[in-house]
């Protein structure tokens, strides 16, 4: 974070302001100017998956840009996430897909590069990846994933973003090394259709300095980040980025909202936190909470950031 005096704070209507120690002020970058995205973020229940399938057809027909969904490889009770997202692949048009965040520690890079690879370029172009560092971990090991301290998962997300890069790459073969992913001639491919973007689920400081390093976006949720706490993570990310010699403007934010948020609280979002994508979480009956967010918030919230930037005072 920044800190410096009342006095020399910049006059700039995209600059969140938060009261520091000793009457010094926290700056924090707000509006990034991104185009706003809506969507939905999904439980990939097994038991309710024609449900689901309703549910995702509706969200790509009313007009919803996302489609998340949940990755816990080590739950019986859901869907393989990369299995349900390639066959939605073929029953939506526009919906950009993504895991929500994969589980990294039973989803080896290398193999994860070529899977999202694949189904970008058999779904014209529209796989994103949400990545984690790992949690649960008795049911990872449980599953055969090595258990790995807070300090050997953050090393291992960084490998893995490495990875991740380089097999999407031109070279004609990737040398990478390290204790956890290393690349010993790994022959980069298939490329996708587009540059796939890595969207890290990360909420402690070291992991957001991570994301301001190296990722394309950060994915964070109400539940686990309260709006109250997104100045300071939102800094921490872009401090990161300029001491990486990065504009922080270009790495996105997506929020998994908390469903009672009104249109106004999520604007203040988009002008104050830099926060463009919001995910609606909804269980696979969810095709009302849906259609009211498609038809009557997104607009709202599109309508109101727009004026603002247009330097139109709200109503």
């Amino acid at each position: 974070m920044e800190r410096i005096p009342p006095l020399d704070a910049p006059n700039r209507p995209d600059i969140a302001r938060t009261p520091g120690p000793r009457g010094s002020l926290i700056i924090a970058m707000a509006d990034y100017g991104h185009e706003l995205r809506f969507g939905i973020f999904v439980p990939p229940d097994a038991a309710r998956g024609r449900a689901l399938l309703r549910l995702v057809r509706q969200a790509d027909d009313s007009g919803l840009e996302v489609l998340a969904v949940q990755d816990h490889p080590y739950q019986p009770a859901f869907l393989d996430t990369w299995t349900l997202l390639s066959y939605l692949a073929g029953v939506t048009r526009t919906l950009t897909l993504m895991p929500a965040v994969a589980n990294l520690p039973l989803r080896p890079p290398a193999v994860l590069a070529r899977s999202a690879a694949s189904l970008d370029l058999l779904s014209g172009g529209r796989v994103e990846l949400g990545l984690g560092a790992g949690a649960f971990w008795d049911a990872i090991e449980a599953m055969g994933g090595a258990r790995r301290t807070p300090g050997q998962a953050l090393s291992a997300l960084r490998e893995a973003i490495g990875v991740l890069r380089a097999l999407w790459g031109e070279a004609d073969r990737s040398r990478l090394p390290g204790d956890f992913y290393p690349l010993r001639g790994a022959k980069p491919g298939p490329l996708p259709a587009h540059p796939i973007g890595i969207w890290l689920g990360v909420y402690g400081p070291r992991a957001l300095r991570l994301t301001g390093e190296l990722a394309d976006g950060w994915l964070g949720s109400a539940a686990y980040a309260p709006p109250v706490t997104l100045p300071a993570r939102m800094a921490a990310i872009d401090d990161a980025a300029r001491s990486s010699g990065r504009i922080p403007a270009l790495i996105r934010r997506a929020y998994v909202i908390d469903p009672t948020m009104s249109p106004p609280q999520l604007t203040d979002l988009a002008l104050t936190q830099g926060i463009s994508q919001f995910l609606l979480p909804v269980d696979p009956e969810g095709e009302r909470p849906t259609q009211h967010f498609a038809a009557e918030t997104a607009p709202a919230v599109r309508a109101a950031v727009a004026a603002a930037r247009a330097g139109h005072p709200p109503l």
